[in-house]
Parts: C-alpha cells; sequence; structure tokens
C-alpha cells in the first residue's frame, strides 16, 4: 500500500510544504495563527489540520467491527481562496473515503498561501491512523488531553516521513541550472539584448546558452510571474503555468511533460499537409552542479510539396527518406513519412569556469540566423561539448560523431561514420567588440582509425596535425567571428569561413576554384523605432563554389545528407530580413530571404560539379579559373513567412500558432530536377517549441 501511495504521489505532481519557509513563502494561515512568527506558521498550520480532524473523524460502525487498523493517506489542496479541497485519498475502504471526504468539507476558509507576496495555491499529504483511540474510547472529547493528541500528531507525521521527509515546494530549480535553453530562434530574441547590454563579459555566440549562464542578465523569475495566469483549478494550472509533473526536494528535482506539434495545413500546389508529434520531455538535476535532459518524438508527417521534393533528394535509400533536421525516416502510407526522434544530454559543472556536456543533440555557433561554422540545421548527432570560461575568454571545444548515409559510401551495408572536432575561442576585446576564433577538422574512420586522439587535445592546432597525418586523411576549416555594439539596441556581427586558399590565385585575379571561402554580415535593432520587444535583423551571407567539399567524397562538412554549416551548402548568396514581436503571452515572426544560387545541370550531356553540391568531388569541377557565386543553373529564390501565436505555457513552451509561407523558385534553365515552381503554404498547429524548423530550403 505505501509503496503504491509513494508512486502515485510521483506522478500526480505532488509538493510537500518546506519546514525551513524563507521571507518569500508562507503557508496558509488559520485564524488563530495570525500572530504567530513566521517560522512557526507552518507547525500552527499542521497542528490545526490535526486539530479539526481528530474533532470530527469518526470510523464508519461498518468498519470498527473488524478491529481494523491502518492508516488513510489524503492530498488536499489549498487554492487562492483559502478554500480545502481533497485531490485523492488512498484507503483500503470506500467507507473511510467517504468520511475522510466529508470531514474535510468541515474545514473552514482560510487566509491562503503566497510566494512572493502574490497568492498561491500549496498541496499537502496526511495520514490518518485507524484506529482514532481518543476518540472511540470512553473518554468524553472534550476532556481529552491536549499533549496526547500533540504527541498522537508527531507518530503520524513521522510514520509518513519515510515517503516524504525530503520533498519541497517547487521552485523551477531549472532557470539557474546548468540544463540548456533550449535553441529556437524566436525565443532567443527574448533575452538577446539583455545578452548584449554594454559593459556586461556575456558570450553569445555558441549555443545553445545555459540557464545559469543567461539569468545573470535576464530575470526568468520575474518573466514567468508576468505570464501566470490566475487559475485555481489543477487542470487550469497544468495547462497554463506548470509542468505536468514537477518534483523537488533539497538534493534533487525533475519535471515530466508531454510533447506535441500538431499542425495541419495546405499547400496550393501540392494538397494538404500536416504533422502528428507526439512525445515527452524530462529534465532534472542531482545536487547544484548536475543536470538531466531527454526528450523522445514519435511523429508522422506530409509536408509542401517542395520540401517532401527536397526529403527525396536527400534520402538514404530508396526506402530512407530523410527529413532535415530530424533524421531518417520511412515511408507512412503512401504520400508522408514516419520520423522518430531522441535527443538527450547531460551536462555537469564541475567547476564555476567549466560544463562538460555529453548527449545526442544539435549545437550552433554565431550571432545570426544562419551559422557559417557550425548550424543545427541537420539532425542530432552525438557531441561532447567543453565550455570553459576566464577572465574575458569563453573557450569551447565540441566533439561530434557524424555519418555519410549514402548508397556509394556504405560499406558492408552499414553506413559510414566520420568525425568532426571543434574548437571556438570567443574574447571580449572590450565593452563593445568580440572577436571570435574557429577552427574544424573532419577525418573519416578509414583503416579502424576511429575517433583519432590526435585531435582530442583541446588546444592543439588542427591544421598542424592535419599535415602530419595526411592532408587526405582529414579537411581542415578555419574561421572567425565579429561583434561590435554600436549601443544597447544597435550591433553588428558577422563571420568569416576558410576551407581552402591560395594567395598566387588571389594576386592573380583569376578566380580561381581554390579560393573557397564564404563570409557573413548582419545587423540587429533592438526596440525598433522604440517599440518595446521588438527586434529586427538584417543579414547578408555569401559562400563561394566548393566551399565545405573535399576531392574526396567522403570528407565533406556534412551529416545524414545534410550540410553541418548553411543550410543551402555553397555556391550561393542571400539576404535576410526578419523581424520578432512579442507581446505578453502573443508573439509575431516575418522572414524574408532573397537568394541566388547555383546548381549542376545532371542532364547526362553536362554532368559537371558547380560547386553547390558539398557531397560532390570538387575534382569534377569543369574548369579551374573564372569561377562565380551562381555559376551552373543560376537561380533566383525569395522566400517569405509570417508566423503569429500565443503561448498556453511559457513553462513547457506550449504555443497555439498560424503561419503562411510563399516561396518562389526561378532557375534560368530547367531540368528534370530543377524547375520554376511557386509555393503558398498555410498553417495552423499547437506545438510545444524546442527546435529550428528550417523550411527556407
Amino acid at each position: 500500500m505505501k509503496q503504491f501511495v509513494a508512486l502515485f504521489l510521483i506522478f500526480i505532481q505532488y509538493s510537500v510544504a518546506s519546514q525551513e519557509i524563507n521571507t518569500f513563502e508562507k503557508p496558509p494561515v488559520f485564524s488563530d495563527c495570525i500572530n504567530t512568527k513566521t517560522d512557526a506558521l507552518q507547525t500552527c498550520f499542521d497542528a490545526n489540520v490535526f486539530k479539526i480532524i481528530n474533532e470530527n473523524f469518526k470510523v464508519p460502525d461498518a468498519i470498527s467491527k473488524y478491529d481494523f487498523k491502518g492508516e488513510i493517506v489524503v492530498l488536499f489542496e489549498v487554492d487562492t481562496t483559502g478554500s480545502f479541497r481533497v485531490m485523492y485519498v488512498d484507503a483500503l475502504y470506500d467507507e473511510l473515503k467517504v468520511e475522510a471526504k466529508r470531514v474535510f468539507k468541515l474545514f473552514p476558509k482560510i487566509t491562503p498561501a503566497t510566494y512572493s507576496g502574490r497568492k498561491t495555491y500549496k498541496q499537502y499529504s496526511i495520514p490518518i491512523k485507524i484506529p482514532l483511540e481518543d476518540i472511540n474510547s470512553s473518554t468524553p472529547k472534550a476532556f481529552a488531553k491536549p499533549e496526547t493528541i500533540a504527541m498522537k500528531d508527531i507518530a503520524a507525521r513521522q510514520e509518513f516521513d519515510s515517503i516524504n521527509k525530503t520533498l519541497t515546494a517547487y521552485t523551477n530549480k531549472a532557470l539557474t541550472s546548468q540544463l540548456n535553453i533550449q535553441f529556437t530562434h524566436s525565443d532567443y530574441a527574448r533575452f538577446d539584448r539583455a545578452m548584449n547590454v554594454i559593459g556586461t563579459n556575456s558570450h553569445t555566440a555558441s549555443k545553445p546558452f545555459l540557464y545559469e549562464d543567461v539569468s545573470k542578465y535576464y530575470d526568468f523569475e520575474a518573466e514567468r510571474e508576468t505570464l501566470t495566469r490566475d487559475t485555481k483549478t489543477w487542470a487550469g494550472k497544468k495547462l497554463w503555468n506548470e509542468h505536468l509533473v514537477q518534483i523537488q526536494s533539497k538534493d534533487y528535482w525533475f519535471t515530466i511533460d508531454p510533447i506535441f506539434d500538431l499542425q495541419l495545413g495546405s499547400d496550393a500546389g501540392g494538397g494538404s499537409t500536416y504533422n502528428n508529434t507526439r512525445g515527452v520531455l524530462v529534465q532534472g538535476g542531482l545536487g547544484k552542479k548536475f543536470n538531466f535532459y531527454t526528450s523522445v518524438f514519435e511523429s508522422q508527417g506530409r509536408f509542401a510539396d517542395y520540401v517532401n521534393r527536397y526529403i527525396e533528394s536527400i534520402r538514404a535509400s530508396d526506402t530512407e527518406p530523410i527529413v532535415p533536421g530530424r533524421g531518417v525516416s520511412k515511408r507512412f502510407k503512401t504520400d508522408g513519412y514516419d520520423y522518430p526522434v531522441a535527443e538527450a544530454y547531460l551536462s555537469y559543472s564541475p567547476a564555476k569556469f567549466l560544463n562538460v556536456q555529453f548527449g545526442h543533440g544539435k549545437n550552433f555557433i554565431g550571432d545570426g540566423y544562419r551559422s557559417l561554422l557550425l548550424s543545427d540545421v541537420t539532425s542530432p548527432h552525438p557531441f561532447l561539448k567543453l565550455n570553459t570560461t576566464f577572465w574575458k575568454i569563453k573557450y569551447t571545444n565540441t566533439f561530434m560523431w557524424m555519418r555519410d548515409v549514402r548508397n556509394e559510401v556504405q560499406e558492408d551495408g552499414a553506413f559510414l561514420t566520420k568525425y568532426i572536432a571543434n574548437h571556438y575561442l570567443s574574447w571580449n576585446v572590450s565593452k563593445r567588440l568580440n572577436i571570435g576564433l574557429f577552427e574544424s577538422v573532419l577525418w573519416q574512420n578509414s583503416n579502424d582509425r576511429g575517433l583519432d586522439v590526435n585531435y582530442l587535445n583541446p588546444i592543439v592546432f588542427y591544421r598542424a596535425i592535419e599535415f602530419q597525418t595526411g592532408q587526405d586523411a582529414g579537411n581542415a576549416l578555419l574561421g572567425a567571428s565579429l561583434k561590435y555594439k554600436f549601443t544597447d539596441n544597435i550591433n553588428a556581427y558577422g563571420q568569416f569561413i576558410l576551407d581552402e586558399f591560395s594567395l598566387g590565385d588571389v594576386r592573380a585575379g583569376n578566380k580561381s576554384w581554390k579560393n573557397k571561402y564564404g563570409y557573413q554580415i548582419g545587423v540587429k535593432y533592438y526596440n525598433a523605432f522604440n517599440v518595446d520587444n521588438l527586434v529586427l535583423q538584417l543579414e547578408v551571407n555569401r559562400v563561394r563554389p566548393y566551399t565545405y567539399s573535399h576531392n574526396s567524397i567522403v570528407l565533406n562538412y556534412a551529416h545524414n545528407n545534410q550540410p553541418v554549416a548553411h543550410l543551402w551548402g555553397a555556391n550561393f548568396s542571400e539576404a535576410l530580413l526578419i523581424g520578432r514581436y512579442r507581446y505578453g503571452r502573443w508573439f509575431a515572426d516575418a522572414k524574408l530571404i532573397f537568394g541566388t544560387r547555383g546548381f549542376d545541370f545532371n542532364d547526362g550531356t553536362d554532368n559537371f560539379n558547380y560547386g553547390g553540391d558539398i557531397y560532390r568531388s570538387e575534382v569534377d569541377r569543369p574548369f579551374d579559373t573564372g569561377v562565380e557565386i551562381g555559376q551552373g543553373i543560376k537561380t533566383k529564390t525569395f522566400y517569405g513567412n509570417l508566423q503569429a501565436g500565443y503561448i498556453v505555457n511559457p513553462t513547457s513552451n506550449l504555443k497555439l500558432f498560424t503561419d503562411i509561407t510563399v516561396r518562389n523558385f526561378n532557375p534560368e534553365v530547367t531540368t528534370a530536377n530543377i524547375f520554376k515552381n511557386n509555393t503558398v503554404w498555410f498553417n495552423l498547429g499547437l506545438r510545444t517549441d524546442l527546435f529550428n524548423w528550417y523550411f527556407d530550403n
């Protein structure tokens, strides 16, 4: 019976008031406890509850004749009006349950509990031991000795302590923990300005951020309090304000939430669309330095026609399409995709200057919407990340396990494994200027090489190691980033990626294929035009042909048939204009993208690699000089998206939204795979917003 009660308590979000009440939290107060000192209020409340029960509870005759011995466990709540409500009664006989509920209806209305001065609800559990000797004895209740009742109360509480002695009121420890803040561009815009205020020593490029780091600059507690809806029912609290399950003690805490991504839409040229994602998210902490996170998704979906065609174009095999950003799928019915996904990580901070994470997920480096260094457009993968922060430096090392899932590179029917090791050093040169240095090397598991120990040294220079192990054994890239804060509301940022460089060819001015590089320039305007919470962003990205590719078709900067950096691979130029606005729980995002891209013909006559497909070998290029962005099938693209919605639950980030996408794709030459098409895609959905969807391919 006790084991059942304990299990049940966990899954109904049961929290017991702490015996150590701080100045921000007060328990419910009976009328005769009003003048009691704050640190004794909980004891006074307990005494009154036991007194009312002992004075009014009567063991039913049908039970007392069996000489029954045991206990009843009552879970009850004192709501924001000060009313008592029984949530659950656990007892062997129904008659005892009925009697317990009857007694609690006799409780008076009292002063409700408060947290930071605001009325709040409190939930408790209490055991009622049977037999109740003082009630069933021949001694009149009026003559029962107070000390006898007091002793019995203490004994009952000690009996139940075996289950609940460590549980305390849930205080949302996640908001100051070593957990990652789920990386979505829309949500990060909330605190982006706070992280960029002049005079701070924050580092904003390496993402996702830790709650612990951002909470120094942004008050998550105040934000949650502002967004809290006044609701009195358990269901209302779970829907609008809380985790479904939230458990906390002095030494640990954890939460459980359902995951939804339910969408219905219509593609004007491709028919109806849908997405049906269900899942569960569990996160928590053990002590102050160790946190964990896991989410499991089960999904089926059909998207706009251009997205479905992209899914088919990057498939692992004829029966394994790849949903971008999610991973390998299988076909669902005749025109849909079934794509399960799991993400998880462990986060440990053994010292103030070091955080270590090991998991299965995605990372991002940059201050822009795109990243030319490391992006989150590909599907989740195993990683080990070390963040070291000291003085004005933040140094991030990320080791990743990647896969090449194409038929032509399979070994014994298995997908090929490859590895990426990244260094990123962020230096706050001054209160206004930040400079970042990036280095990456990718190698394959040739000759059972595995995770090469040469690259595990977190401060080694990868280019030198690549040269010593043989240039064909790996593919190294160098990069840099820059951010400058003009004012609290305006900052500029940029990136530069260098895959290969020939100074002689640059001097010759012949536009050699060897000059493989790209750059990004952007600016953000916070509280634009004096409108609070309005963020405007302008960004330009250009990447020359053959960047991120290699003379070996395996050593490309990619995973699961998707680029690890920019979504479009290489051989492109784009300009983005993004606007984001929040008002309370309401939000709106707008995005406009104008681009020029170059595609291969692959028509049987012209099968050259023009530098856009990073999976192709650069050996197949048509010429060595005169290489320009947009070469091949030059294609003008436009992508526009407008999304608006309402945050149903800010704790789980559950959002109700609607959006419309307009896409124009206009190549100069038409082939079987590259042809003009226009899309108008309307969507309506309910989503637990945990990651970025990139449909702007």
